[in-house]
């Protein structure tokens, strides 16, 4: 019945129990025949007399007995029951939770902290062994030992452990993670992860190459555990379709849990449709641990100043004090985001809702996280679980439930609609030195292909007056210092499989359209991607064209590896991926004609900090290139070299033609000398400092025999060159030698000895100079 609470639901299953036994001796009725009250027996073999303080569990098998051995089914004997189950005092939860910390090793914690709790941890353990402890001393023992565990410091600095986004997530065990919709929340020096497991994730995990549109039937709510935030170790399911009353719900959705100090249990709020009980709404269900098999406690279909029944999209938020908000939406249209507090006393009921924000378009995804003393509600466009931009609003003052700013995009999020996720939910982490708040991103859309892996967590930062997404496919991150860093495997290219729009557009997300000739329409997205995705990048037209996309991005220092799947069809006569960096050089990756996908790849690039830009470029007059699964991956952190120079860029001198039809060139050609003795190739460059300098010259010799030339630095002969031959005119090498360079300008030139002149150059790296 909606609005039935039951005061503690591991009571209810005994009280079953109990009159289960007495309704069997008043009849001698199997026990099959027999469920009396609301609760089932199934409950029961979960707690026994070990679950409870002794004292407390002889007055109820007392009275238990008692009426057995009266026998009859009446209403005093069943209110008399019912009195005693009041009585009991649950114990299993701290003294699971005395168990867990007698663990932890003194040593790994500085003295300040372990003191405390350390003494948290004897009294709780004798609390628990106390015969006669009350519930409150049961409950004020769990919250200290939890407050003191919380507070430990460790005595070292931590490690950094590895975040990867795009793939999908295994625990320990080396099983998937199923999770979703849920929240991360830190319990005692432990973080818990709860969510929910769909069917559909087992098939879309399986098969990742198709849709699975709503299939979104309730398996179960997993709960996970971990102190680092990147290993997570599977340690129950809270609640499954045997959960009453979840064995018929329409729908299980967003949930969070909140720890009552008062009561001393976990108490896991979910969104959920219940069609006997009432239809939409929150339900509440509770447990003695983090870990704990929970059980029903409460349904709430009306949240006071709502305007519909049930939540639109709905999280749980933890403020600094310990209080617990639900985060929500009103269900039908989404327009307005509130904050309601659940109640103090055991967080059973969500009380009246304030509402902070408006936007008549809707949102979904409600999450809320808090930095350097404001809050900050987070949410995704309203369009059915699809990925799209963060809206954020802010607190203007201290108070959660205060006003707030006008609605703003969460910077980062806007390239690739925040790294192809929605909102799901934040967790803070208070480090040593520093906070840092990690924004979990939801990507599953009904399992409706939507790339690789389900949750996608990214970290979030404060470097001006607003918060900062840093959209990362790896990262790695010390849960002790509360530090960040780019992952080695970071792909800096952003929505470089072309899917957060998940729709056919002529303008994909965080690439910007050029066109040099042809069409006013060479770009869009298609169906069918390399490697089973669903989308990928299209350019082309059936007439004459030249044009494509281009991304600009925001890149360290270091060697990169570029790299694509790419097919084409018709005939092009240029189809290229280009890296340019902030200091203008630029290096090509030619992709050759191939009807099926093929991963090609470009390594060894030196890039400068800064500014880089991606370039996809096709010309035509009748042909398309298709591009996915696109790769910009440092390779290392080396400084790259200090200039490159272009053979077809000025000041660069070309005794000769610059030509573009042997592919394998950067830029946009290379340097055919003449076939003369002194048909030389030159180039300026400025060195900082007087000295010793490698110089790196990209060539290619596809005739039979190698090609000789004096290196000429400054006017002076400095040495004598050997090109051999390469093998082919597309095959490019490159041939390192060091010269000494004055501070300033200076002329390096290549002057072939023979008639048979140079051979081709691409182009001329100048490293930093040693002086």
């Amino acid at each position: 019945m909606i609005g039935t609470l039951r005061k503690t639901l591991e009571r209810g299953g005994l009280v079953a129990a109990a009159w289960l036994v007495m309704s069997m001796a008043a009849s001698g009725a199997p026990a099959a025949a027999a469920e009396p009250l609301e609760a089932r027996d199934s409950h029961v073999s979960r707690y026994s007399a070990a679950d409870y303080t002794a004292s407390s569990w002889a007055a109820f098998s007392s009275v238990r007995d008692s009426l057995t051995q009266r026998g009859g089914d009446d209403a005093t004997a069943r209110e008399k029951l019912q009195m005693a189950a009041d009585g009991l005092v649950m114990v299993r939860g701290l003294k699971n939770l005395v168990a867990d910390y007698k663990t932890r090793p003194a040593g790994k914690y500085t003295s300040d902290s372990w003191v405390p709790f350390a003494k948290a941890l004897a009294n709780a353990d004798g609390v628990a062994a106390d015969a006669s402890a009350t519930a409150s001393e049961v409950a004020a023992a769990k919250t200290a030992l939890a407050t003191a565990a919380g507070n430990l410091v460790a005595a070292d600095e931590g490690t950094f452990q590895t975040i990867t986004n795009d793939v999908f997530w295994n625990d320990t065990s080396g099983n998937p993670i199923y999770s979703q919709g849920g929240g991360v929340f830190k319990f005692g020096d432990t973080y818990y992860w709860y969510g929910v497991h769909y069917t559909g994730a087992e098939l879309y995990r399986t098969n990742p190459t198709r849709k699975y549109d709503g299939d979104v039937s309730f398996v179960s709510i997993p709960v996970y555990s971990s102190k680092d935030l990147v290993n997570w170790k599977f340690e129950n399911r809270v609640a499954t379709r045997s959960t009453s009353p979840l064995a018929n719900a329409g729908w299980v959705g967003r949930l969070g849990v909140s720890y009552n100090e008062n009561t001393g249990k976990y108490v896991l709020v979910v969104q959920a449709y219940l069609p006997s009980s009432g239809g939409d709404g929150v339900l509440f269900l509770q447990g003695d641990s983090p870990t704990d098999t929970f059980d029903y406690a409460y349904f709430q279909t009306q949240v006071v100043n709502s305007p519909t029944t049930g939540t639109g999209d709905q999280t749980v938020f933890t403020d600094d004090d310990g209080k617990d908000y639900l985060i929500f939406s009103n269900r039908s249209g989404r327009s307005r985001a509130f904050v309601s507090k659940l109640r103090e006393s055991d967080s059973l009921r969500v009380e009246p809702a304030v509402q902070i924000g408006y936007n008549s378009a809707g949102r979904e995804g409600n999450a809320m996280f808090k930095l350097d003393g404001k809050y900050y509600h987070a949410a995704s466009d309203l369009h059915g679980w699809n990925t799209s931009v963060t809206h954020v609003i802010e607190s203007t003052s201290s108070n959660i439930q205060g006003s707030y700013t006008g609605e703003y995009t969460l910077a980062g999020t806007e390239m690739d609609y925040s790294h192809v996720t929605q909102t799901g939910f934040f967790v803070t982490v208070k480090g040593t030195k520093q906070n840092t708040v990690i924004y979990a991103g939801d990507r599953w859309a009904d399992f409706a292909w939507n790339g690789i892996g389900y949750n996608q967590w990214m970290p979030v930062t404060k470097t001006g007056a607003r918060p900062q997404f840093h959209s990362v496919s790896q990262w790695q991150f010390n849960a002790t210092t509360g530090e960040w860093r780019v992952g080695p495997a970071n792909n800096y290219a952003l929505n470089p499989n072309f899917q957060a729009d998940r729709i056919i557009v002529p303008q994909v997300q965080g690439w910007t359209n050029f066109r040099e000739s042809g069409p006013t329409s060479l770009v869009t997205n298609v169906d069918g991607g390399a490697n089973g995705s669903r989308f990928a990048l299209r350019i082309g037209a059936t007439q004459s064209y030249a044009g494509g996309v281009r991304q600009q991005i925001t890149v360290p220092a270091g060697v990169y590896r570029l790299s694509a799947f790419a097919r084409t069809t018709g005939s092009l006569s240029a189809a290229q991926v280009t890296i340019t960096d902030a200091g203008g050089a630029s290096r090509t990756l030619n992709i050759p004609a191939s009807s099926g996908w093929t991963r090609r790849e470009l390594a060894e690039i030196p890039v400068s900090a800064g500014t880089a830009t991606i370039t996809i470029r096709a010309t035509s007059g009748n042909g398309y290139l298709f591009v996915d699964d696109l790769g910009l991956v440092r390779t290392s952190g080396d400084t790259p070299p200090g200039q490159r120079h272009e053979a077809e860029t000025a000041p660069a001198v070309c005794q000769g033609t610059i030509d573009a039809n042997w592919a394998g060139f950067s830029g946009s050609g290379f340097c055919n000398g003449n076939n003369a003795a002194g048909a030389y190739a030159q180039f300026t460059v400025n060195a900082s400092a007087a000295g010793p300098a490698t110089l790196g010259i990209r060539f290619a010799n596809g005739a039979s025999g190698a090609r000789a030339a004096n290196l000429v630095v400054n006017g002076s002969t400095v040495a004598t060159v050997s090109f051999e031959s390469t093998g082919a005119w597309t095959t490019w090498a490159t041939k390192t030698v060091t010269v000494p360079l004055n501070a300033g300008g200076n002329t390096i030139r290549w002057d072939p000895t023979t008639a048979a002149g140079l051979p081709n150059i691409d182009y001329l790296d100048l490293g930093a100079t040693a002086g």
